[in-house]
């Protein structure tokens, strides 16, 4: 089958290969047929080694497709059944499932360092113990949710991580309150989710903040209020808190530069909720005394900072009822032999989210 193998981390551009196998199939495991998947910013943080990951590995975790084959003992899903791909699936019997925190379970994370590709010359992972830049994947029962016949694959995939994420943010870890003045700095897929989670919460005023033009225009669309580049951040503080600083700001771009700040943007007893994923070796510094005398609320929001399987859920409601607006985060399509060209419209900041066809 065909798969997008990055051979070594660090590299920029993926080979797709028509020799790679998916394999660990058995007991307890769910063989998917990927028919969408979205090139998420993790993807790249994968490849570039900001996030830990071996390598030879399948880039991707955010897909959708159709159940070829269940294992022994799998009977949630059958031969058929339209699914998303999870890739953080809850075990439910770990302490953080038990106390509700399933979006910190760390059971699939174990799966990363567990082969479930082989090519002729050696096994290969998947990121995150998915890696749906591919035409089939293996995953644990788990990792395979099902999904009503009426939600595209396109837009599952989207739920499988960025929307979740963004929206779960703002709605779970944050909990924006009616009325409240919001900033949102870096608005790619994540960013733009958690505009839309901001707006359904009833802030008042959502300034999105971008370097790119064209994502800044695309914020508007989905709800932010107005869209400033980040030199114009200080302006727009000035004119809309009078200085004060907002009530919540989102960090979505996983830099401590950002993050900090992020945090002089917020106001003195306000939020900062850290959702970007950044590097193991990027600190973020704060003083003893602001930290004490600002009282600030730093939230880092891991998937959303919530039950996952509930939040998606949600998003498929909220989708159903108009009141967020799926589709048009789809801003890219390419087949898979293309995948390169997805990721170039990810670095420039062309495009909001690109969705990779499979089948």
């Amino acid at each position: 089958m065909r798969a997008a193998v990055l051979h070594e981390t660090g590299q920029e551009k993926l080979e797709v290969l028509d020799d790679v196998e998916a394999v660990g199939f058995g007991p307890g495991k769910v063989r998917v047929r990927v028919r969408a998947t979205g090139l998420c910013h993790s993807d790249v943080s994968a490849m570039n080694g900001v996030l830990p990951q071996p390598a030879p590995f399948v880039p991707g975790h955010e897909g959708a497709g159709e159940v070829v084959d269940v294992g022994e003992g799998v009977t949630h899903v059958s031969p058929g059944d339209r699914v998303l791909i999870c890739w953080m699936p809850p075990c439910g019997s770990c302490p953080s499932c038990k106390r509700g925190q399933t979006q910190l379970c760390l059971a699939g994370f174990m799966n990363a360092g567990v082969p479930n590709f082989k090519r002729p010359n050696g096994d290969v992972f998947g990121f995150a113990g998915t890696g749906t830049f591919a035409e089939e994947v293996v995953i644990g029962a788990g990792s395979a949710v099902p999904i009503p016949d009426d939600v595209p694959y396109d837009i599952a995939a989207l739920i499988g991580c960025g929307v979740t994420t963004g929206l779960g943010a703002a709605v779970n870890t944050a909990d924006v309150r009616a009325g409240a003045s919001v900033a949102v700095i870096g608005c790619g897929g994540v960013g733009i989710s958690a505009i839309q989670g901001a707006r359904l919460k009833g802030a008042a005023q959502i300034v999105a903040v971008d370097p790119v033009a064209s994502r800044r225009e695309g914020a508007l669309r989905f709800g932010a209020t107005e869209a400033v580049s980040p030199e114009e951040l200080g302006d727009a503080k000035q004119r809309i808190t009078g200085g004060e600083g907002f009530d919540y700001v989102f960090e979505v771009v996983g830099k401590s530069a950002t993050a900090r700040t992020a945090y002089e943007t917020t106001r003195r007893g306000g939020t900062l909720c850290v959702v970007g994923a950044g590097a193991m070796d990027d600190f973020l510094q704060l003083n003893m005394f602001e930290l004490f005398f600002d009282e600030k609320r730093i939230l880092p929001s891991m998937y959303g900072g919530g039950d996952v399987l509930a939040s998606y859920e949600r998003a498929i409601a909220l989708w159903r009822a108009g009141r967020i607006d799926l589709e048009a985060m789809i801003t890219h399509r390419v087949p898979l032999v293309e995948i390169d060209d997805a990721l170039e419209q990810m670095r420039t900041g062309e495009a909001l989210r690109t969705c990779i066809e499979i089948g």
